[in-house]
């Protein structure tokens, strides 16, 4: 019989680049980008398991969103982090598809409009990307700015939801 370690990861191949899925048994625990390491979301390193249920679940709704199939994901998530930055990626859930949102928008949202760099700083530490869509926030004047993955997968993932049509980076 096989035991499920606490924390498993799978790596995908995405138009991102390959992606790492990290999942405990609640739920999909990151989406970390090539390279990355554990480091930006504070997880402890994880045993790799390819059949996992969170992490097959979590690669076919990734592969539907990416070949716009899905705008909407429904994976279970074990978000890990403090009061505020759940909030703020809570916020991000309300962001619809296609749509985005300015980083002193969402502070507004959250009810304090000078928290736009503590939204910022929550935005950076956002470990499941992609999913918890931090992608779809943009600068006031509605310019790429800020991700941790890098403005071209900010610009793609954009693209991808607007039929190719790219925001303008910086």
């Amino acid at each position: 019989m096989k035991v499920n370690p606490l924390i498993v990861y799978k790596d995908i191949s995405s138009p991102v680049g390959l992606i790492r899925l990290i999942a405990s048994n609640r739920g999909l625990m990151a989406v970390l980008w090539e390279g990355e390491d554990y480091t930006r979301t504070k997880l402890p390193g994880a045993v790799k398991d390819e059949e996992d249920a969170i992490l097959v679940a979590a690669q076919k709704q990734l592969k539907e969103y990416f070949a716009k199939e899905r705008k909407v994901f429904d994976i279970p998530l074990d978000l890990q982090g403090t009061e505020f930055q759940l909030s703020v990626w809570k916020a991000l859930l309300d962001i619809p598809y296609g749509t985005t949102q300015t980083y002193s928008g969402l502070a507004r949202q959250l009810g304090d409009s000078k928290a736009v760099r503590a939204v910022g700083g929550a935005l950076n530490k956002n470990p499941v990307a992609i999913i918890v869509p931090c992608h779809r926030v943009v600068g006031a004047s509605g310019k790429l700015v800020g991700f941790a993955g890098g403005l071209g997968n900010k610009s793609i993932l954009l693209g991808i939801e607007n039929g190719h049509k790219m925001p303008t980076l910086f």
